[in-house]
């Protein structure tokens, strides 16, 4: 994995804030410039090297957090880059797009819900079009919310997670499938939350550990075509998402303290195991969940 920031040695437990962020509040899907302090997706510290010169990929979820630091690091690697993100994050996924094509590659903003069938696997044939084919998807759109109780689960809720985070994936991995040729890679964000579960994300942490199952099945079943399916688990990464989730200062405040390294993560720290998962440096690599969780174990 390429090193943002460069190759020299830095202490991990202070390399970013150590959280301690102040009390914060947004409705979903939560924005960048919303976000304090701002999340860094690697806009001045991601250095690429050609590992994925050429590739087309697709993100969905790609206009802030994880995704956006992945679409910054695909492009500084040489690829192209399709971004999915709902009509109200406009201004994020126009952010993101125009820090791809700083780099000379093209970038397209597709808006949309991929609750909607339709719309989950027309964005792959637009990406097809658009980029002139299709070598990386990557899975990362997600919706979660804080539960008081299973009690209070309202069920319009409960299909949203689902809807979101398993048909929506299903939707555009499915469509996708015909559309990648031998070396291609898929890969889903799924979380620490599919193997050590939080109380008040019951509905999320499920359909992250229905994530781990769906990339193990498809890695076996697409290892005959040459197309390899991986998830990266993230842990507490600050993102967009943790103020939306409806959690009160508390919970903000020691958002990712309890890790082994002490703090909560930045997008740009995952970027290079999308970017490793992606490339020719994991020929041997499907099936896999690759944890970046501050050292908090699977």
């Amino acid at each position: 994995m390429s090193t943002p920031a460069g190759d020299t040695p830095q202490d991990p437990r202070t390399k970013y804030p150590e959280g301690g962020f102040p009390a914060q509040e947004q409705e979903q899907p939560g924005l960048t410039d919303e976000t304090m302090p701002e999340p860094d997706h690697g806009e001045t510290s991601y250095t690429g090297s050609g590992r994925l010169e050429g590739r087309r990929a697709l993100i969905t979820g790609g206009d802030s957090g994880i995704g956006r630091a992945v679409a910054i690091a695909f492009a500084r690697e040489g690829a192209d880059v399709a971004i999915v993100h709902l009509p109200e994050e406009a201004e994020d996924a126009a952010d993101t797009v125009a820090l791809v094509e700083a780099e000379g590659r093209r970038g397209l903003a597709l808006a949309g819900d991929i609750q909607d069938e339709s719309f989950a696997t027309r964005i792959v044939t637009d990406t097809v079009d658009a980029l002139g084919g299709l070598d990386i998807v990557v899975l990362n759109a997600a919706y979660q919310k804080d539960r008081d109780s299973l009690e209070s689960l309202e069920t319009a809720e409960f299909d949203r997670v689902f809807r979101t985070n398993l048909y929506g994936m299903i939707f555009t991995a499915r469509a996708a499938v015909p559309h990648l040729a031998p070396g291609a890679s898929i890969i889903v964000t799924s979380s620490i939350q599919a193997f050590d579960p939080s109380p008040g994300l019951i509905d999320y942490a499920m359909t992250k550990a229905a994530q781990v199952a769906f990339v193990k099945a498809l890695a076996q079943q697409l290892g005959e075509q040459g197309i390899r399916v991986n998830a990266v688990a993230p842990g507490p990464i600050w993102t967009p998402l943790i103020p939306a989730t409806g959690w009160d200062a508390e919970r903000i405040a020691s958002f990712g303290k309890d890790t082994p390294l002490g703090r909560p993560g930045q997008p740009a720290e995952l970027a290079g195991a999308y970017v490793y998962l992606a490339s020719e440096a994991a020929s041997y690599v499907s099936g896999a969940v690759l944890p970046v969780t501050g050292g908090k174990g699977l």
